[in-house]
């Protein structure tokens, strides 16, 4: 990691009241993750699996397996 300037947060504030922010208030939170390098490869065509084409939420939606 190079990078060596500030940590900067955006905050947005949906409520009708001011809302002040004073040093030392704890208004963020720092995830370190790593950054993965990847390449990707074209296929034809992709295997079928078991939950098929479904997408987020579809998890555990599969007919048991028999």
């Amino acid at each position: 990691a190079d990078y060596r300037g500030e940590i900067k947060v955006i905050l947005i504030n949906h409520g009708d009241e001011a809302f002040e922010i004073e040093r030392g208030m704890r208004i963020a939170q720092l995830v370190v993750a790593p950054v993965t390098q990847v390449q990707w490869h074209a296929v034809e065509d992709l295997n079928e699996t078991a939950r098929g084409a479904g997408g987020f939420g579809s998890t555990g939606t599969a007919s048991p397996a028999r």
